[in-house]
């Protein structure tokens, strides 16, 4: 049976037992430890091999776990023995079904509770955009990490590129002989080549070692504050591998649910032709900007005549050249960042989906609740959309079903507004996704947005958590297509 390979990247874990965070720590400074959700897609067992792999290194430590048909399950990286209490590095999935996988960051902090959140890969390509890299920019700076998805060594080369002064020449710095599986780490805060401060972007291409021919790569972000007056400024995006002429974003926001609002980073992935970017909101309004070869450009959620308590989704086109873009939401303590999608598809895996009931979903009760924005990017509205919820074991529990979604436009969902399945237990959706809500206990609450064939959807899913002041912090990622 034909082994399936989804590529992890961990950026700069750490383990547990590596202590929790002083109180007075910031983000950047926080160490965090990976969980790793993963979700079968498929209607038979399948027997998963994880290979971990630290930093730069090319022998792996495997670890081999089984999970049953359509179920989702959480490997928490700091209870595995196996691994080193310093662990910092990638892995890379081999499973005999079809399997999805999204890493939760879990800071060891008394002050730092966001989770920041990224999907695994299952493809690669020789060229990997960073759409936004900061250095003591905004208060923040970028870690990323560049994972070897080829069958042999690669050389890197990541360029980059000034928003700030467009006319600056663009930076290049190198690094060879990455193994198969490992993955190189970058702190923009760390590297004396970028100016302080540094706000722009990154292209990554990669060789076979000792040739020019193209090898395949992965990468991802953790974009951190660098002050303790924000503690959960945090959150994580993927390098985007392939850009577009048009580029779909689920949520765009002006000042909604009490002053929330959306941020756009588009990057041109041309190094050397500009193009001219139009923003299209699904109210209509519009705004247009020219981004230059390799640069970025930035768009505000309230501008383009935007009303408050805007709700909406939008449609980026680029005239000239593929784009990348990360959307980002801030505003009432929120720190999310999630990817611009270029296209959709009928169904769509979510595997890291928790709800928590009235009563536990508290001030400081560290409990968590996912909401899911469902984008129509096809070009004829589409009508019953289901969204299915199903524990650890693979069950549905609960379904909710959106009647029908214009094409741009965007439905909502959440296990509150789904409908108890026949035969499930009454705390099934009540506590999705924690132990209360599933048969024998355990963690393993997942998602499947499935439309009629042949539709166009795309997802994001925030993630939300309440401080001990009653606000909240929140953190997105993308659902992943199963087809």
């Amino acid at each position: 049976m034909k082994s399936l390979k989804v590529f992890l990247i961990a950026s700069l874990l750490l383990l547990a037992t590596m202590g929790v965070a002083a109180a007075q720590d910031s983000p950047y400074d926080t160490p965090f430890v990976t969980s790793v959700t993963y979700q079968n897609i498929s209607g038979s067992q399948a027997n998963v091999i994880f290979n971990f792999y630290p930093e730069n290194t090319g022998t792996p430590t495997p670890i081999t776990v089984q999970l049953a048909a359509n179920a989702g399950a959480s490997l928490f990286i700091g209870g595995l023995q196996s691994l080193p209490s310093n662990f910092s590095g990638s892995a890379v999935v081999s499973s005999n079904q079809p399997i999805v996988a999204t890493l939760v960051q879990i800071p060891q902090s008394s002050t730092v509770v966001n989770r920041p959140l990224s999907n695994g890969f299952s493809s690669a390509s020789s060229q990997v955009t960073i759409a936004t890299v900061l250095k003591n920019r905004f208060f923040q700076t970028t870690r990323f990490s560049v994972q070897n998805a080829h069958s042999s060594a690669v050389n890197l080369t990541v360029t980059f590129f000034n928003a700030d002064n467009p006319a600056a020449a663009p930076i290049e710095l190198t690094h060879n002989n990455l193994p198969v599986g490992a993955a190189q780490s970058f702190d923009a805060g760390q590297l004396a080549q970028l100016p302080n401060p540094f706000n722009g972007s990154a292209i990554i291409t990669a060789v076979q070692s000792g040739t020019t021919t193209p090898a395949n790569i992965v990468a991802s972000a953790l974009e951190l504050g660098i002050t303790t007056t924000v503690p959960n400024d945090v959150k994580a995006f993927e390098g985007v591998s392939t850009g577009a002429r048009t580029v779909f974003m689920p949520s765009a926001l002006c000042n909604a649910f009490g002053g929330q609002e959306t941020f756009y980073a588009i990057t041109n992935t041309s190094a050397s032709t500009g193009t001219d970017v139009t923003v299209t909101y699904s109210n209509g309004n519009s705004e247009v900007k020219t981004v230059g070869g390799g640069r970025k450009a930035s768009f505000r959620g309230c501008d383009a005549n935007n009303p408050a308590n805007y709700n909406g989704s939008a449609t980026i086109t680029s005239s000239a050249t593929d784009i990348v873009v990360i959307g980002k939401v801030a505003g009432t303590g929120i720190s999310s960042a999630f990817l611009g999608e270029p296209t959709g598809a009928a169904r769509l895996a979510l595997p890291y989906v928790r709800w928590t009931a009235d009563a536990n979903y508290g001030a400081g009760a560290n409990r968590q609740r996912a909401f899911i924005a469902i984008q129509n990017v096809g070009s004829a509205a589409v009508s019953n959309v289901t969204v299915s919820y199903l524990n650890k074991n693979g069950e549905t529990v609960g379904t909710q079903t959106i009647a029908s979604i214009a094409p741009g436009a965007k439905a909502n969902s959440n296990a509150a507004g789904a409908t108890l399945a026949t035969g499930a237990s009454a705390n099934a959706l009540i506590e999705f996704g924690y132990p209360e809500g599933n048969p024998g206990g355990g963690f393993g609450g997942s998602v499947i947005v499935e439309g009629p064939a042949g539709s166009q959807l795309v997802a994001v899913v925030r993630v939300a958590s309440r401080l001990p002041d009653a606000s909240l912090v929140a953190e997105d990622y993308n659902g992943m297509s199963t087809q």
